[in-house]
């Protein structure tokens, strides 16, 4: 975090050394015609003659604006429910990135969570956003189909759709948000036949039914964000009366007859469909900064970590960070 001059009162050749580590010299004449910044990221230059120790005030030679990178999942959607024929959830939307974070500015942090676990025999519901203020928004994943007779066969909108029920002509899955996740799969449907389909996942589309075989969750991406390569917003397995589906790489749960298993927490991970479909798993927010701009001004209790020359703010819960 930048050093800065006094804003009044005496400022010394300490101050000035202190504040302007690249030039680091005791003799003022060595920061004439030097950068400066304030607080606020405007900047100037000081003169080539008659630099006098006032115009010091405020001033700092770090640019408090410097890179940072990021990665946004959203909160996943859950399964639906209906006999065994539940679609899988959808993956919260993924987003990753890379921006330029202004000194002194707080960014607050949204993590979405996943959608709650439904009643037996009903719709899923859809994950929830997560966002930083100012970059980008990650849409929460789609809800996977269910009810009672198919009331709700297709499968929800979403960073990534939810899939479809499997319930005679099958429901279709939902789509997914562009760049951000992928299509759910549709639900087979011949009477005597119920697979239901798979949400989709950040990397791929969910499966489709066939037969009495629910389609697999749509597999995630990876990011290396926090210096080691992870899967996240993976899809929910769908439904099925036969067989098994497992549900995307990233945290996506597998789905059932009965019951489903649900997305892992911080994944964005899709919930698997079944009679009772499971919960969506929560999303994530982690941004990645240089060590040396590094604040250490945060709210939400995010987890610090270092990564080579980069610290990385990982938040499981919703927060901020002042840059």
């Amino acid at each position: 975090m930048p050093t800065y001059c006094p804003s009044s009162g005496a400022i010394s050749m300490a101050n000035i050394y202190a504040a302007f580590p690249n030039v680091a010299s005791y003799s003022l004449s060595s920061y004439r015609g030097v950068t400066y910044y304030y607080s606020n990221g405007s900047s100037g230059t000081f003169p080539s003659t008659n630099l006098s120790m006032s115009a010091f005030y405020s001033t700092t030679g770090t640019s408090p604006s410097y890179a940072a990178s990021y990665l946004i999942v959203a909160g996943g959607g859950s399964g639906g429910g209906d006999g065994g024929r539940g679609g899988g959830g959808g993956a919260g939307g993924f987003v990753t990135g890379s921006t330029t974070l202004t000194g002194g500015t707080v960014y607050t942090v949204t993590v979405g969570g996943g959608g709650a676990t439904p009643a037996s025999s009903t719709v899923g519901n859809s994950g929830t956003n997560s966002s930083i203020t100012g970059l980008t928004t990650a849409v929460g994943g789609g809800y996977g189909g269910g009810g009672p007779s198919g009331v709700v066969p297709a499968g929800g909108l979403g960073g990534s759709g939810g899939g479809g029920i499997a319930y005679y002509a099958g429901g279709t899955g939902g789509s997914g948000t562009s760049g951000q996740g992928n299509s759910g799969g549709s639900g087979y449907g011949v009477i005597g036949f119920y697979g239901a389909g798979g949400g989709g996942g950040a990397g791929a589309v969910g499966g489709a039914g066939s037969g009495n075989n629910g389609g697999n969750g749509g597999n995630g991406l990876q990011s290396s964000i926090t210096g080691t390569a992870i899967y996240y917003a993976g899809g929910g397995g769908g439904g099925f009366t036969a067989g098994s589906t497992t549900g995307g790489s990233g945290g996506g749960g597998a789905g059932g007859t009965t019951s489903a298993t649900a997305g892992t927490v911080n994944t964005g991970g899709g919930g698997g469909g079944a009679g009772t479909g499971a919960a969506g798993g929560s999303g994530v927010v982690i941004i990645s900064v240089p060590t040396a701009n590094y604040s250490g001004v945060t709210t939400g209790s995010p987890t610090i970590t270092t990564s080579g020359s980069n610290t990385i703010i990982k938040f499981t819960s919703s927060g901020s960070y002042k840059a």
